[in-house]
């Protein structure tokens, strides 16, 4: 028996499920990183806001709102720089 022939897959659809296979969950995960980045960074304005008030505002809050926002900063660049798209590999 001849199994019925199968139509190919649009080559645009075939690359995108592809892409989807190479690298599950990444605009799940850049919209994290974005969201991450994004509270940090307001976090911080927060605290500058306060600080030119003339509130005091701890250094250890301080410290972890800068490591948030470089740390959730780098991962959505680097999430970015490992795009297959822009011909770069990600890895330096």
């Amino acid at each position: 028996m001849v199994p019925p022939s199968r139509e190919p897959l649009d080559p645009a659809l075939r690359a995108r499920l592809l892409q989807e296979a190479r690298t599950p969950w990444r605009g799940l995960r850049r919209a994290l990183w974005l969201a991450f980045t994004a509270s940090a960074a307001l976090g911080l304005a927060t605290m500058a806001m306060r600080a030119s008030a003339g509130d005091g505002v701890p250094g250890s809050d301080l410290l972890i709102q800068v490591g948030a926002l470089s740390l959730f900063g780098f991962l959505l660049w680097r999430d970015r720089a490992a795009d297959p798209g822009d011909g770069s590999t990600g890895a330096d």
